[in-house]
């Protein structure tokens, strides 16, 4: 009867672990840019709105 080689499971269980943590992070960076890009084009919308107001006063 062969022998299990439990070191080469346990290898692979801790490599798998870790491409599921790095897909993780990967996704919440993604979503942390995206969150970024929308506030700073809302800023900038922001910015252009007051500037046509102000401008709209004079």
């Amino acid at each position: 009867m062969a022998k299990k080689n439990y070191q080469y499971e346990k290898r692979q269980k801790e490599i798998a672990k870790k491409k599921k943590q790095e897909e993780k992070r990967q996704r919440k960076l993604n979503k942390t840019l995206a969150a970024d890009k929308e506030n700073s084009e809302i800023i900038s919308e922001d910015a252009e709105n007051e500037a046509e107001t102000t401008d709209d006063d004079i």
